[in-house]
């Protein structure tokens, strides 16, 4: 009720009777009356108002509700349906599965089995391979054929060139079988063929071939087979003389296991000649159904279905070829000699039948082998439906394919083994569901039921609408009994008394109880105490607050302190807005965390977080809810650090959450102030400080105190002892813990290798770039490098798209542009000046606003990747390195943007262009930048350009004994842009020959910058500094003065970005540094480097600080281009020097003590 409405009381009193009035009574009494009907009416609008507003909610909210409901109601059971489709095609596709794999064990073991049965009737005979023939073949065959449906299996021996004559002459003398198999095969119940229909005319057992051309041997000759064939010229058919069988004869030597041929076509003319006369009348009666269904499939055109080849080439349907290796002996196949081979002929169509019960259809099976061939069925029940050559499934359902092996393997390995032979083919079973089958599962239950709810709503509203309408004639009938008794009430006392009467009727308020220090601090941090933090201070004294503080001890708390280890390192070679957009993702998953678990977060302290449990709400589990607060928070890291990669570049997964824990009382309270903030304090905070400060990156150390308390819990295998004792600041030595559980071991994540791509290096004096569009996979790190590479250069690409758009100043159409190979060699092409577009102003468009195609996105990607995996697997010089030097390109191009420059905002963009040498004006010379730092190593092959020189001469020589790695590393990435992939990306980079020149000069000019240990090479470039900054060019123009010194400032930035690492934090220093060492090492230890760089390592790299790094650090700071940038190198690079003076031996001897120990070499 509102206080006018209290003061009121429901008196509906005009007022009180004023002593001296000398009104008449009556008069009084009217106007009283009047005014309580006013008062009475007001007090109706006000109720029926707010009646009518909630009515109003109400029922928008009951049609709000229903609408809901039903939307909800319809498409769960859609999803159901659905569901239901889904379930049911795994399902079949599981019968699918057993049935194939029953099929695959019988006809792989039947080959098998007549195998081992060749074998073994020689061996029970006496009978010497290769002269073996099987008694009564045909009734071992034709067992395995009734039973495997397949149509032919033939028994070939190995011949070699010194047993021809004695074979043949063999052949003659026990050609008896023949007869013996035409004999048994005439006498079948099933066969309705006469002894007129074989042609034994042909007594000439000499071994034939396809075409005729016998080879030199050895032979594989058709002996026996089953059926028997009706013309002996079959006989002594030699099967190497058909190349399919050739082929896998290598395969089989190797695997020595059955193996399958491609799909053959019976109407090619090696295979009609080796099958076609042992087909039958049903056979051939067979193969014309079969045609004149494809016929009939030809005509036909499903919509979403692939049909792969033209109907044109498309073959009769598949057979194939099974070849199993006999074996001179039963029990040693792995090591004793193949004497021959057993060939089963089958057709696929067989093995499609009964793989789906009765009345149950609308199933695609694509067959498809290793061998690119690819064959569709259509199931129904038990009978299948050929359709034709290539993969006709619907297109739609390829979310839901099935893939079923038609082999059987014993383990991984040998699977590997298979696919990675060459010669024989391996055939998958591709399932699909198609519009048909799903149709069954899609009912009209989803409408009637939606339906049937929106008529029962539809009941609710028209009975709460009834129902509102009794309550509103109770209400008026309440309110003319409120108005007579306030009437009656009224006549009876007088105002003064029937004030006080309904005063006395008044509930009393609820008085405001005093609160105690745990609740007034529990309300502080609900945020509902805001009475006691007022700024009330007596002007004596003003720095004594009024009131008492709002403080008290918490006896039982676990408080946390996780701080990422490796951040400071990280955040020197980022940008401030990447800093902190790890430090807001990480800490907002904490916060949501502790949000879950009722953990209270304390602070963040820079990269350190801080949290306690067990206040201001006591618990008793406070140390196992804060141990598995901060295993999750671990686990989360980890797996934020993974995505974010991908936006922060190379390292980022290097970052790890390093966490101690400790329990026991602390003070809290709210430190009140300018900015009042609820602090921890006690001993408490500072053991916790220490057990993080002393543990380990990726694990969880506790003290002993948290530790007892969680074996008190039952918690005793989260425990572990850390095996030795830790000496904390103020705490002696200290027996200390780690956190294990079985959610996820906290084990220390080792530093991520490099990447694993590498290449090798063409024999050609310029090799040509080859790209795959079916990439390598590659490891998950390269994979994240290569994502935040493309959408580096994807950004880059955007802005120059859109600054093109903006000016639009040539006239060269995009048609004109050609990418033809370059006949000079890169350093033949290094200007001295490279001319920058003039300043004119743009329109100011938005890269958001631009839509780069997926044509060129998908290209960007494949071309990086590409470039990824041209990089070898060097532990310096690889796609890691080159996308470290791409990060520092990225930053020292975002401090050239973004200057410390005053400047009217009005004309900000002209002085920004004048400042920066023209850079900032133009996006294409940035995106250049960043792609050359991406390229400048490509194909590195890990020994300095003295060393390739004596290595590869012949390149040597092509590109004149100069820059030779980096020359190489320009025309392989020049050469793979070229490649007609990537047609769409190289069009949108530079559409117009005069943009495709200076896009390459600008390359060009970058990559040779790399080369810094060529000695006239840095005479010349420090010969050009001088001249553009420190020189007297009075005769040159100014447009000229300002490109050169854009030309050389682009040098100096790959420069400096090739050995950022030098001029960032010790840490990377040192992890390069190490590899760079690993690497020369690697090469030394491999004869490919005549000295031992430990011998100088020391003093090589003071040298080099003092006359390369520290000079160009110096000379970026000259240029006065890149903002603090600059400074932050410079003192970087001073630090690292000083530190290396201190320490440089010390960290030399580690590393060659690794050295020794990774390559099992010997200290000197």
């Amino acid at each position: 009720m509102s206080k006018d409405d209290d003061e009121h009381s429901w008196s509906v009193d005009g007022g009180d009777s004023s002593e001296g009035d000398d009104r008449p009574y009556g008069m009084d009494s009217i106007e009283q009356e009047k005014a309580e009907e006013a008062a009475v009416a007001e007090l109706t609008r006000r109720e029926t108002r707010g009646v009518q507003m909630w009515r109003i909610f109400t029922l928008l909210s009951l049609i709000a509700v229903s609408v809901a409901v039903s939307t909800i109601t319809f498409r769960l059971l859609r999803d159901q349906e659905k569901d239901e489709f889904e379930d049911s095609y795994k399902f079949f596709t599981a019968a699918i599965q057993n049935a194939a794999n029953v099929h695959v064990r019988n006809v792989f073991g039947t080959s098998k089995m007549t195998a081992g049965q060749i074998t073994k009737a020689a061996l029970e005979t006496g009978q010497t391979f290769p002269f073996v023939t099987v008694d009564h073949f045909e009734i071992l065959g034709r067992q395995f054929i009734h039973t495997l449906q397949v149509e032919q299996i033939t028994w070939s021996p190995l011949i070699d060139v010194e047993e021809y004559a004695a074979w043949t002459n063999y052949s003659t003398e026990n050609i008896g079988w023949l007869n013996q198999s035409v004999e048994l095969n005439l006498a079948g119940s099933e066969n309705d063929h006469t002894i007129e229909d074989y042609n034994f005319s042909d007594t000439n057992y000499e071994i034939t071939a396809a075409g005729g051309d016998l080879s030199s041997g050895p032979w594989s000759p058709i002996w026996q087979t089953s059926p028997p064939p009706f013309n002996s010229e079959l006989i002594n058919f030699d099967m190497y003389s058909l190349p399919v069988t050739f082929v896998e004869q290598s395969a089989m030597d190797k695997l020595r296991r059955g193996v399958m041929s491609e799909t053959g076509n019976l109407e090619q003319a090696a295979v009609e000649v080796t099958f076609e006369s042992v087909k039958d009348v049903s056979t051939e009666h067979d193969e014309e159904e079969h045609a004149a269904e494809e016929d009939e499939h030809a005509d036909e055109d499903t919509d979403g279905r692939d049909h792969g080849d033209s109907h044109e080439h498309q073959i009769a349907h598949p057979h194939s070829l099974i070849s199993e290796p006999v074996f001179a002996s039963l029990f040693v196949e792995d090591t004793t000699e193949i004497v021959g081979y057993v060939y089963i002929y089958f057709t696929w169509d067989h093995y499609m039948m009964n793989l789906l019960p009765e009345g149950v259809s609308g199933i695609t099976v694509v067959l498809k082998n290793s061998c690119g061939q690819s064959f569709s069925y259509a199931l129904d029940g038990k009978s299948a439906t050929y359709l034709g050559a290539g993969d006709m499934h619907d297109t739609r359902y390829n979310h839901m394919e099935t893939i079923i092996p038609f082999f059987s393997v014993k383990d991984a390995s040998e699977e590997e083994a298979l696919k990675n032979t060459p010669g024989h083919c391996l055939y998958y079973l591709h399932i699909y569901p198609t519009k048909e089958y799903e149709d069954r599962y899609d009912t009209t239950n989803p409408i009637k039921a939606t339906t049937v709810l929106v008529f029962a709503f539809a009941f609710m509203i028209t009975a709460f609408l009834m129902y509102d309408c009794f309550v509103v004639r109770r209400n008026r009938k309440l309110l003319n009994a409120m108005t007579r008794t306030n009437a009656i009430v009224s006549s009876l006392f007088p105002s003064n008394v029937r004030d006080r009467i309904f005063a006395d009727a008044k509930e009393d308020r609820e008085e405001k109880k005093a609160l105690n220090g745990k609740s007034r601090l529990k309300t502080f941090l609900s945020g509902n105490d805001d009475d006691d933090l007022d700024d009330d201070v007596d002007e004596d004294d003003k720095y004594m607050y009024k009131t008492k503080p709002i403080a008290d001890l918490f006896p039982e708390t676990t408080v946390l302190f996780a701080d990422l280890a490796g951040f400071t390192a990280w955040s020197s070679m980022r940008e401030p807005t990447q800093v902190f957009i790890l430090l807001e993702t990480i800490y907002k998953a904490m916060d949501d965390i502790a949000k879950a678990r009722r953990v209270f977060k304390v602070e963040t302290v820079g990269d350190c977080y801080v949290a306690v449990t067990g206040l201001p709400d006591p618990r008793k589990d406070h140390a196992v809810a804060m141990c598995r607060f901060a295993l999750d928070c671990v686990q989360k890291m980890n797996v934020l650090t993974k995505k974010l990669e991908v936006i922060l570049g190379p390292d980022t997964t290097d970052l790890q959450m390093r966490v101690g824990l400790h329990s026991g009382p602390v003070t809290a309270g709210v430190l009140r102030g300018e900015r009042s903030r609820f602090q921890l304090f006690g001993d408490t905070m500072n053991t916790a400080s220490r057990m993080e400060s002393n543990g380990l990156p990726g694990k969880i150390h506790m003290s002993q105190e948290t530790a007892e308390l969680l074996v008190a819990a039952g918690k005793e295998h989260w425990v572990i002892p850390r095996e030795e004792k830790v000496v904390a600041k103020g705490k002696g030595e200290l027996q200390t813990y780690w956190l294990v559980t079985t959610k996820a071991s906290n084990n220390t994540r080792s530093e991520t290798a490099s990447s694993e791509t590498s290449g090798e290096h063409s024999e050609s004096l310029v090799p040509e770039a080859v790209f795959d569009t079916a990439a390598p996979v590659m490891d998950e790190k390269t994979d994240r490098l290569v994502q935040w590479n493309v959408e580096v250069l994807a950004t880059l690409l955007k802005k120059v798209v859109t600054r093109r758009q903006d000016m639009i100043h040539t006239q060269e159409s995009a048609r004109d542009v050609t990418f033809s190979k370059t006949t000079t060699t890169p350093l033949d092409e290094v200007q001295e000046i490279i001319r920058l577009p003039v300043f004119k102003r743009g329109t100011g468009a938005d890269i958001k606003d631009v839509d780069l195609g997926d044509a060129v996105l998908e290209q960007l990607r494949e071309y990086v990747s590409a470039v990824a995996s041209m990089y070898r697997n060097n532990p310096f010089h690889n796609f890691e390195h080159a996308s470290h030097v791409t990060m520092s390109v990225v930053k020292l191009l975002s401090r050239i943007v973004a200057p410390d420059v005053d400047a009217v905002n009005s004309d900000l963009e002209s002085t920004l262009h004048d400042y920066t040498y023209g850079i900032t004006s133009d996006p294409l010379t940035q995106f250049a930048c960043v792609l050359s730092a991406l390229i400048h190593d490509v194909d590195h092959p890990g020994v300095p350009n003295t060393q390739l020189v004596i290595e590869n001469p012949q390149l040597a020589k092509f590109y004149k004994d100069k820059s030779v790695a980096e020359q190489n590393s320009v025309d392989l990435s020049w050469d793979l842009l070229q490649d007609s992939t990537f047609n769409d990306l190289r069009l949108a980079i530079c559409p117009t020959e005069h943009d495709r020149i200076r896009f390459r000069q600008l390359v060009v000019n970058s990559v040779m910058a790399t080369d810094i240990m060529d000695k006239d090479l840095k005479a010349l470039r420090n010969k050009r500094w001088e001249r553009a900054f420190a020189g007297d060019n009075a005769e040159e123009s100014a447009k000229d003065a300002v490109d050169r010194k854009a030309t050389i400032v682009i040098e100096h930035l790959i420069q400096a970005s090739d050995v950022a690492h030098t001029m960032q934090h010790w840490h990377i220093y040192r992890k390069w540094n190490q590899r760079l060492f690993e690497e020369l090492y690697s090469a030394y230890i491999q004869g490919r480097s005549a000295s031992d760089p430990s011998d100088n390592w020391y003093k090589g790299e003071i040298g080099f600080f003092d006359f390369y790094i520290i000079p160009l650090a110096k000379k970026l700071r000259e240029c006065g281009v890149f903002g603090v940038s600059s400074d932050e190198y410079l003192n970087y690079a001073e630090k690292n020097r000083q530190e290396w003076e201190a320490r440089g031996m010390e960290v030399v001897a580690g590393m060659v003590e690794a050295a020794h120990k990774k390559y099992g070499t010997k200290v000197k």
